[in-house]
């Protein structure tokens, strides 16, 4: 069964193939529950939203990195990119709704070439809090991205971080050769401008993804041992460290299927299926945007264009807060990895 999977990978890159395959799977019906079912079992089904506070926006697949895991399958050859249209369209969402959160996120999102003029202008709307999901890497790319740093100080911005370990090679082996290199360099730049220091206002988080077919080790244990290696090694400061684990969508659909990881994988995920994690999970609070205006119920639905349900309110032009906060949310077996053991979010653990 594993060599017909193997040799049906070329047709994973269809989105509709990806949730056809997660619709199927590898284990035949009824050896498995579906995540509806197991919602079903804690009256969760159908999924609601508990109010929608984060707005996380894509503002384009284009990055300067090819990680093995990565959910968006992003890389320099993407020529996706949010136009400045979108971004005054959400502009103005911010400042009618009162959403408290800014997420932007990519790729690298700060290779588009209006990030930082809508960063200047998400402020001015009064959101309490904008982040930032950086790749570190960026930052040294060239030197227009120099100043990243202080840009984002200035515009009190909160940074969250990818590092796949404290180490070089499990980093490097993750991301790509001098990766490791450039991220410890990138994090020096913040910490020399305030983020991540004792009585700093400037919040530095670290996302850690596990390298592999496994759930991430408790994330408390972790950001101990970050915080450790990096300050002893690095005089590295940072806040807080969130564990993500990797759902069986996109690069990592492909490398569990080349590894013959995925049967194991997947029984994994439903049977670490936590109630109370379920109780977190981001899309009850979060809106996911992609790069041409369209609302998911999380990033990685977006990854599998399945858009938010009420089909009325599927595009940023015809935003309806109440439409989407009393929506039912798009589930399906890629969502075990949000509920398995401690739970995983934009924000790390859910309990």
């Amino acid at each position: 069964m594993i060599k017909s999977l193997k040799a049906r990978k070329h047709e994973l890159a269809s989105k509709e193939r990806q949730i056809e395959f997660l619709s199927n799977g590898i284990f035949g019906e009824g050896e498995l529950p579906t995540f509806k079912e197991s919602l079903g079992k804690i009256e969760m089904y159908p999924l609601r939203p508990s109010g929608i506070e984060i707005l996380q926006v894509n503002v384009g697949y284009m990055c300067n990195q090819v990680c093995k895991h990565c959910h968006v399958d992003a890389g320099p050859d993407r020529k996706e990119i949010m136009s400045r249209e979108h971004m005054e369209i959400l502009l103005n969402i911010l400042k009618q709704t009162k959403i408290p959160t800014l997420d932007l996120t990519g790729g690298a999102p700060e290779m588009n070439p209006n990030f930082r003029w809508f960063v200047e202008e998400a402020r001015k709307t009064g959101v309490d809090e904008i982040i930032v999901r950086s790749n570190l890497t960026i930052i040294r790319a060239n030197k227009k991205y120099y100043e990243l740093p202080e840009f984002f100080k200035e515009n009190g911005v909160r940074v969250v971080s990818s590092l796949p370990f404290y180490r070089k090679d499990k980093t490097d082996r993750q991301r790509g050769d001098g990766v490791f290199d450039k991220s410890i360099e990138a994090l020096k730049m913040l910490n020399a401008v305030g983020y991540g220091q004792p009585e700093s206002e400037l919040t530095l988080d670290l996302v850690y993804n596990p390298n592999g077919a496994y759930l991430p080790a408790a994330q408390a244990d972790l950001e101990r041992d970050f915080k450790k290696a990096l300050k002893e090694d690095f005089d590295i400061e940072f806040n807080s460290l969130f564990t993500i684990t990797n759902l069986p969508i996109a690069r990592f659909l492909e490398y569990l299927i080349a590894s013959d990881n995925y049967e194991d994988y997947m029984d994994t995920l439903v049977n670490a299926f936590n109630p109370a994690a379920a109780m977190g999970v981001m899309c009850r609070n979060t809106i996911s945007v992609d790069y041409d205006g369209y609302m998911y119920d999380c990033d990685f639905n977006q990854m599998l264009n399945k858009k938010v349900l009420p089909k009325e309110s599927r595009h940023i032009r015809d935003f309806d807060l109440e439409s989407l906060n009393r929506r039912e949310i798009f589930v399906h077996q890629h969502c075990y990895g949000c509920t398995a053991g401690a739970g995983s979010s934009c924000q790390g653990a859910t309990i």
